[in-house]
């Protein structure tokens, strides 16, 4: 079996993937982009990264952004879409490949600046991001140590947070896996959702997306499962396969992040940093 490809591998072929979009592309559509262009076998794009909640492609092609970002490759806008910057667009492939050794050079200066604090080394993570991982990795923890019924009360409370009026948990056995039904109102029109939510550990298939089609049948055209785990490429090409009604995903990540936008369960704290300027002083 292939490895995963490695985050310094992934940078080039990120930028050939924004290419091929239009020089734009979310996180997931990018992710399937590389794994179309890359040929990569859903086994290996598949395969679950240590905190549970991605996979170790989607962690390793985060990195790569990362770097390709710091170094004013790539640029991204706060609704999480990808672009090439100017010199993106006529960046050569030995250049990229030069991007990690100047990125952590130009990081060991800043941090060295810094009342001489810990570098960070190649593939580490820095404080923020190290931040961002505990978080979401402690509010996993919790989502999954939750009660099913629990879980299905936490789903039914995001769908009436993010708009969804009527929403209400079945969790009948025998029933495709469908959990609940909502109805979102779009100004004058609504759309009847079905819904399923399961704690999960680990990478949810095809064959669930499947089965959960399968039951909307003659009840409705809108699905969504909502998971703590990941979902493999086959399962999200199934989600959005042509001639099929598509089914919404949401995986660990993203619930972590809207638990967050939505304030359910988390608190951000806003940090006051205050530097000296020696060189105002200097002036005087």
């Amino acid at each position: 079996m292939r490895d995963v490809p490695t985050f310094d591998s992934l940078m080039w072929p990120t930028l050939v993937a924004l290419k091929a979009t239009g020089g734009s592309a979310s996180n997931e559509e990018l992710l399937a982009k590389i794994i179309e262009l890359d040929a990569i076998p859903d086994e290996v794009a598949s395969i679950v990264h240590t905190d549970g909640r991605q996979t170790k492609l989607a962690y390793n092609l985060a990195w790569a952004k990362t770097y390709l970002k710091k170094d004013g490759v790539l640029d991204n806008s706060q609704r999480g879409v990808w672009s090439l910057t100017e010199k993106g667009e006529g960046i050569t492939r030995e250049q990229v490949r030069l991007i990690p050794a100047a990125v952590r050079k130009a990081d060991f200066e800043r941090r060295r600046d810094v009342e001489g604090a810990p570098t960070t080394g190649a593939g580490e993570q820095d404080d923020s991001e190290s931040e961002v991982a505990s978080w979401r990795d402690r509010l996993l923890l919790v989502l999954k140590s939750m009660e099913p019924a629990a879980f299905e009360r936490l789903s039914q409370r995001i769908l009436r947070e993010a708009g969804f009026v009527k929403v209400e948990v079945t969790g009948r056995s025998g029933d495709g896996g469908i959990d609940g039904v909502g109805v979102l109102r779009l100004n004058l029109l609504s759309f009847i959702t079905l819904f399923q939510c399961k704690r999960y550990v680990g990478t949810v298939g095809p064959g669930t997306v499947r089965d959960f089609r399968g039951a909307m049948v003659g009840r409705s055209d809108k699905g969504l499962i909502i998971t703590t785990g990941t979902f493999s490429t086959d399962a999200r090409r199934e989600a959005t396969r042509d001639g099929a009604p598509a089914i919404d995903l949401i995986d660990g990540d993203q619930l972590c992040t809207l638990l967050k936008d939505l304030k359910l369960g988390l608190k951000t704290e806003i940090v006051e940093r205050v530097t000296v300027d020696d060189g105002w002083f200097a002036q005087l």
